[in-house]
């Protein structure tokens, strides 16, 4: 009964905290000049959490305001957790398959609602949804990182071992430690075998690794010690739920409208592209923006080591995974298996995640040699170092069979200002004596704009073989693409859906598209919020 008492006490003081917190946002970020940014992110549909970015004599750090749970209530919640998981039945089947764990938990949400009002009845609303979030997320997720993963300002969260804080690499700040920690390796190993037991894996010291992902598409690798020889460590990249579109990209200056037009030209007539760049340079943001442009009667298969392409829902789309060997060295699916399977499932159209091996890019070369419509990502820093990294080892790709990339789009990362851009727009000339690259745009770090470097010597003409237009007709078509998006950009119609509306209007019916765009019907195509 005093525990009881104790707990009401409690969450009457925890509701009044959560309510006063709203009106007080905006004022506790100008309270103290340590504060560099504060904002709110959703953990559920109830619970608002305050992010401070703030100073600490050199330091930044990302401070996260979580209610805290006093000791009573952690029996409390305790209890009700060992109550739930004697009353509800959770199928193996249900536990690894992520198309029901919103099922499972909304049947977990129900119970401990059920329990929380028996045992606390005066327990309020608010309060009460706070604690149900809390005992949802140790129960079937992550804990506190739950919170980090709903925040869309950071791209990785790193668990380095329970000695340390945990970090998290912020959009606008970089790498940032954080107020609080795992503080227990036994906790982060429990959080690494949720993460393996929702996949249909197991990591454990004799497989001390593992790369999968959350339920929200989140990729996740885990290594255990003492592989890791500071502790149990966990690094989670989270998934864009809102990905960037080429819109966002010309907004934000990573390429330029000229630029977009040619890879929508490029992409709608089935030429091959390779998109490199070094690392974290944005070759997949890229690749990703450009796959709206596909149309919808053409199908697209993609094959990648975990997902993360996200295209619009009018596009006929089969993504491919690979899978690690289970502990017993069986069941592994390769990338090269996936791609060679690809080619039996009658595609239009092939995305690679990543291009690393030579019996890969053998295969995708040979996809493109009989027809089909391919792109990629690869490593290099340039268009002439990414022909030398085809031709030679480990790639070691006949340069012969290069004539039949049509575009390669090579990105670039300034680090010192923290920004990409779309590096080089480039062909491949292929003859006997060598293979060069003509660098159709290219980046100017002076006044940071892209420039037209030379004209194509062969992009226009193979759009021509195909299609049958003559340059006039080509031109008048990008001009025309240049109208669309400049209209989308005067709008600022650009999330993936709204964005892949107006592509699939435009493959559907191209005159409409461009009647209800001279009448400026904005609301036809910009979703409400």
């Amino acid at each position: 009964m005093k525990k009881i008492k104790k707990v009401v006490k409690f969450v009457k003081k925890l509701k009044k905290e959560v309510v006063a917190e709203k009106p007080m946002k905006k004022a506790e970020m100008q309270k103290t000049d340590s504060v560099l940014e504060s904002y709110v992110i959703k953990s559920d549909k109830s619970t608002d959490i305050l992010v401070k970015i703030k100073r600490e004599g050199i330091t930044i750090i990302y401070d996260l305001e979580i209610p805290e749970i006093d000791p009573a209530t952690a029996v409390l919640l305790e209890d009700i957790r060992n109550e739930l998981i004697s009353v509800t039945a959770v199928g193996m089947t249900e536990i690894v398959d992520p198309n029901v764990v919103d099922t499972i938990r909304k049947r977990f949400t129900e119970e401990a609602e059920d329990i929380l009002k028996k045992k606390v009845p005066t327990i309020g609303e608010e309060t009460k949804e706070v604690l149900i979030n809390k005992l949802m997320q140790d129960m079937l997720g992550l804990g506190e990182i739950e919170f980090l993963v709903n925040d869309s300002n950071l791209e990785e969260i790193v668990i380095s071992s329970a000695k340390e804080p945990i970090r998290v690499f912020h959009k606008k700040y970089g790498w940032l430690p954080t107020n609080f920690s795992i503080n227990r390796e036994d906790k982060i190993i429990n959080y690494s075998n949720i993460i393996a037991r929702r996949v249909g894996r197991q990591i454990t010291v004799l497989s001390p690794l593992l790369d999968a992902h959350l339920v929200s598409g989140d990729r996740v690798n885990a290594v255990l010690y003492p592989i890791s020889t500071k502790g149990n460590t966990i690094t989670i990249r989270r998934f864009a739920r809102d990905p960037y579109t080429i819109i966002d990209l010309i907004e934000n200056n990573t390429c330029n409208l000229e630029v977009a037009v040619l890879l929508w030209l490029a992409v709608e007539y089935e030429m091959n592209i390779i998109f490199s760049g070094g690392t974290a340079s944005g070759k997949t943001v890229i690749l990703n923006a450009c796959m709206p442009f596909i149309p919808p009667n053409h199908r697209v298969i993609s094959v990648e080591d975990t997902r993360e392409l996200m295209l619009p829902e009018f596009l006929y789309w089969t993504p491919l995974v690979t899978r690690s060997a289970n502990p017993e060295g069986k069941g592994v699916i390769t990338m090269l298996d996936l791609l060679v399977n690809s080619l039996r499932m009658r595609p239009d159209r092939i995305v690679l995640g990543e291009m690393r091996r030579k019996e890969e890019a053998m295969v995708l070369f040979e996809a493109m040699h009989t027809g089909h419509s391919v792109y990629a990502t690869m490593h290099a820093n340039s268009a002439s170092e990414t022909i030398s990294r085809l031709i030679n080892p480990p790639l070691s790709v006949p340069a012969n069979l290069l004539n039949a990339v049509n575009l390669n789009v090579v990105m670039f990362r300034d680090r010192r200002k923290g920004i990409r851009r779309v590096f080089q727009v480039a062909e491949f000339n292929v003859d006997e004596a060598k293979t060069s690259a003509n660098i159709l745009y290219r980046w100017l770090s002076e006044g940071d704009k892209i420039i037209k470097h030379s004209e194509n010597s062969k992009l226009f003409e193979d759009i021509s073989r195909n299609t049958g237009m003559i340059q006039s007709e080509v031109e008048k078509n990008l001009e025309e693409k240049k109208y669309i998006l400049a209209w989308l950009i005067k709008n600022k119609i650009r999330s993936l859906k709204d964005f892949g509306k107006v592509m699939d209007y435009y493959y559907s019916g191209r005159e409409r598209l461009l009647k209800e765009i001279r009448q400026n019907n904005v609301k036809m195509f910009k979703e409400e919020n």
